[in-house]
């Protein structure tokens, strides 16, 4: 492998993990993994893009929700909308943590809120969020605040004959709007929670339920397995709901949000993640000293 590749990557343990990983993968002896094997699959929240101070498609989700509120103000009672209106800041935490109780309640709410509506009337409403919202810290639109040296190594994974999914906690239908202008992942390579769609009168609608259980914890390797028929022979995540995916991984990589100038520095929500890095070997990246380039 040249010297250019993984280019926003600082030398260190971390990237020659990453290439020693690919170069054994693709090189015939003892850790080949064969073509149809080669399985990648990644968090989306905190491995791709930033998570903090919440998930990007929340903010999406709370504008939807308060123009709700005010066309029904009994909702401000209820789970999630009170949260949002009292600006529970507990609530948020476990949010920002991706509690599934909380995660759960919030996903259930955000298929009640576009059930009837088409793929196309969804999308369309993600895409003017894309290009009219920005994140308040950066002042950029959400899609602009991809890791790059994440989408580097989507490049190089590709170029080495691996399928590279994106398997969140977030929504599916949410997260493929983007995926393949911002990731170059094809929309149908993403998995993530999900409505259930329902065709009728020559027309596909978004139903009331969830498809499936939530994509979060041991829920990962059963949806990767459903969509792939295989679990990964890479993954990469940064959070505790990620450990059961990255244990089903031949090779895991966790990333540690430490840079607290160019982003956040937090471990809520990832202790026990860095736990089983350390116990099993993952290799773990630190977003101060590995990358060179974030945005």
């Amino acid at each position: 492998m040249t010297e250019d590749v993984l280019a926003s990557w600082n030398q260190g343990p971390a990237r020659q993990a990453v290439l020693a990983c690919i170069h054994g993968a693709t090189t015939p002896g003892e850790a080949f993994v064969e073509p149809a094997d080669r399985i990648a699959t990644f968090d989306n929240d905190g491995t791709l893009w930033v998570e903090q101070p919440l998930p990007p498609q929340f903010d999406f989700v709370f504008r939807a929700w308060e123009q709700e509120v005010k066309a029904d103000p009994s909702l401000a009672a209820r789970q999630p909308y009170k949260a949002l209106v009292e600006r529970d800041q507990g609530f948020f935490e476990g949010l920002a943590t991706q509690e599934p109780e909380v995660v759960g309640t919030l996903l259930e709410a955000f298929a009640r809120s576009w059930a009837g509506t088409t793929p196309e009337e969804f999308d369309a409403r993600v895409r003017e969020w894309t290009r009219t919202v920005r994140d308040p810290r950066y002042g950029v639109p959400y899609v602009e605040l991809v890791y790059r040296p994440m989408l580097e190594l989507f490049d190089l994974l590709q170029g080495h004959g691996f399928r590279v999914f994106v398997c969140s906690g977030g929504g599916r239908d949410f997260m493929r709007v983007f995926a393949e202008d911002t990731w170059g992942v094809p929309k149908e390579n993403v998995i993530g929670s999900a409505a259930a769609y329902t065709y009728t009168g020559g027309r596909l609608v978004r139903s009331r339920e969830l498809l499936g259980g939530l994509d979060l914890g041991p829920g990962k390797p059963e949806h990767i397995f459903a969509h792939t028929g295989r679990l990964p022979a890479f993954a990469g995540g940064n959070a505790d709901v990620d450990i059961e995916m990255l244990r089903s991984a031949a090779f895991a990589l966790l990333v540690r949000h430490d840079d607290d100038q160019r982003e956040y520095a937090y471990t809520k929500g990832a202790e026990a993640s860095l736990a089983t890095a350390e116990q099993l070997g993952w290799t773990v990246v630190s977003m101060k000293s590995d990358w060179a380039t974030l945005f």
